[in-house]
C-alpha cells in the first residue's frame, strides 16, 4: 500500500468497477477511472487519495493509497450490497471527506460529501435495451445517489441536460468534464499499419466499428446499411467484446449472407487499438444514444474519418469533424458508408479537421477539471483555470445528410 504526497482534504474514489480481464467490462467505465486515476496525482497535489478496490490491482502509474475489500465485487448483486453497506463504514474508517463514485452510484449513507459521475441515462431513455435486474439498479440507485450527491459530474453537455432533465437535479450542481484522448491514439508510420493488416488478414478498405455489442450500439442497422453496399468490395469490422442482447446482430449477419465481409473481431486490447484505428478506411460509430462517444475523439486522433449520429452527445464528440447521419435512417447511413469509403476528397477533409479537433482532450485536462469539482464540492468555490479555455459546449457540425 503506497500513500501519495499532500496534507490536504482527503478523497476516496470507489474503483471497484476496474476491471483485470478482457472483455466489455474493461472498456467504457474501466477506461475512464484508469485514466482519471493516472492523471489526479499531478493535477492537484493539495488532495490525497485512497482507492478503493475490491478483486482487483493498483493499476500501473498510479500511486495512491489503496483499500482491498474481501468481498468477491466482481460479482454484482456482492459489489451492491458492499457500496451501500460496506463502504460508508470504511469511509468512517479512513476519515475521508469527500467520497467519488465515478460509475452512476454513490453510498446513500455516506458520512462525508459524495460526488457521482454520470455517463448516460440510456438506461432510462431505453429501457426496453436493458435487462431487467440491470436496468432496476441502476434506475433506482441512480436517481438516489443523485439526489444524495453534494455535485455530480456529467461527461457531456448532452449528459448534464439529460440528468438535469430526468434526475430533476438543479443544472448548477452539475459540472460537464470532458474525457480526454491517450496520446497512444494517433498516426501510426504507413509501413507499421500494412504489417498490420497483412498480420490480421484484414481487407485494404473497411469500415470499422468500436464498442460492446449492445443494442443502443445500432449495429443491426450499420449491418443493413452495409449489405446495401456490399458491391463496392469492402469490409465491415466490428471490433469489441460481447455485451447483451446481440444475438439479433448474429443472425441478421447471417440471414443478408455478409458473413464473409462483416468480421466480428471481438475483444481488442488497448495497446492494439491504435492499429485499428489507422488500418480502417473510416469509423462507422451510429450509436442511438452515448453520454460521449470515445471511439469517434479515438478515431480522428489517429487521423481516421468518421461517420456517427447527429444525435445525444455525438455531435459534442466529433465537432466539425465528422459525417453526421440520422441513426434511425439507413438509406442515410449507407450513403454515409457510401461516401466515406470511396470519396478521397471528403476522407482528406474529415482527417485534417478530426486531428484538429481531438488535439482538445487530454486526460490530464479531465483529471484537473475533475479535481475543480472536488473542491468545489468541499469548498463551494469555483477556482477558474485561465490558461485552459472552455471547449465549446454548442459544436457545429457537419452534416452528411439532412435527416
Amino acid at each position: 500500500m503506497m500513500v501519495t504526497s499532500g496534507d490536504g482534504f482527503h478523497v476516496a474514489i470507489n474503483a471497484h468497477l476496474l476491471s483485470a480481464q478482457a472483455g466489455y467490462r474493461s472498456a467504457g467505465v474501466h477506461q475512464y477511472i484508469y485514466h482519471l486515476l493516472r492523471h489526479l496525482g499531478q493535477a492537484d497535489d493539495r488532495l490525497r487519495y485512497t482507492l478503493l478496490l475490491g478483486g482487483n490491482l493498483v493499476p500501473p502509474n498510479v500511486d495512491f493509497t489503496s483499500i482491498q475489500s474481501r468481498w468477491p465485487t466482481g460479482r454484482p448483486a456482492a459489489r451492491v450490497v458492499w457500496e451501500q453497506l460496506a463502504q460508508p463504514w470504511v469511509l468512517h474508517q479512513i476519515g475521508a471527506d469527500l467520497v467519488h463514485g465515478p460509475v452512476f452510484v454513490g453510498p446513500l449513507l455516506a458520512p462525508c460529501p459524495v460526488i457521482i459521475t454520470i455517463h448516460d441515462l440510456s438506461f432510462i431513455r431505453f429501457p426496453e435495451l436493458f435487462r431487467p435486474a440491470n436496468r432496476l439498479y441502476l434506475t433506482l440507485l441512480t436517481r438516489l445517489s443523485a439526489r444524495r450527491a453534494r455535485r455530480l459530474i456529467a461527461v457531456s453537455s448532452h449528459a448534464a441536460a439529460e440528468t438535469a432533465q430526468l434526475l430533476g437535479v438543479p443544472p448548477e450542481q452539475i459540472d460537464v468534464v470532458y474525457h480526454g484522448v491517450d496520446p497512444a491514439f494517433r498516426p501510426l508510420p504507413d509501413e507499421e499499419v500494412a504489417a498490420f493488416r497483412q498480420r490480421r488478414g484484414l481487407p485494404e478498405r473497411f469500415a470499422l466499428f468500436v464498442g460492446t455489442l449492445e443494442p443502443r450500439k445500432n449495429l443491426v442497422r450499420l449491418v443493413e446499411a452495409f449489405a446495401r453496399i456490399r458491391n463496392d468490395q469492402a469490409s465491415l469490422v466490428l471490433v469489441g467484446g460481447k455485451g447483451w442482447l446481440y444475438d439479433e446482430l448474429f443472425s441478421r449477419v447471417e440471414a443478408l449472407g455478409l458473413s464473409k465481409v462483416v468480421i466480428f473481431a471481438g475483444y481488442v486490447t488497448d495497446d492494439e487499438l491504435p492499429r485499428w484505428y489507422n488500418a480502417a478506411t473510416a469509423l462507422a460509430y451510429p450509436s442511438v444514444y452515448e453520454g460521449f462517444g470515445l471511439p469517434v475523439l479515438e478515431a480522428q486522433a489517429c487521423g481516421t474519418p468518421v461517420l456517427t449520429s447527429n444525435t445525444s452527445s455525438l455531435p459534442e464528440a466529433a465537432g466539425d469533424a465528422g459525417l453526421m447521419v440520422n441513426p434511425y435512417d439507413t438509406d442515410a447511413l449507407a450513403t454515409g458508408l457510401h461516401r466515406l469509403l470511396t470519396d478521397e476528397s471528403l476522407q482528406g477533409e474529415l482527417r485534417e479537421r478530426g486531428l484538429a479537433h481531438a488535439q482538445q482532450f487530454s486526460w490530464p485536462r479531465t483529471a484537473r477539471e475533475t479535481t475543480d469539482v472536488y473542491r468545489r464540492a468541499l469548498s463551494g468555490t469555483w477556482p477558474h483555470r485561465p490558461e485552459e479555455p472552455v471547449l465549446s459546449r454548442d459544436t457545429r457540425v457537419t452534416t452528411g445528410r439532412e435527416s
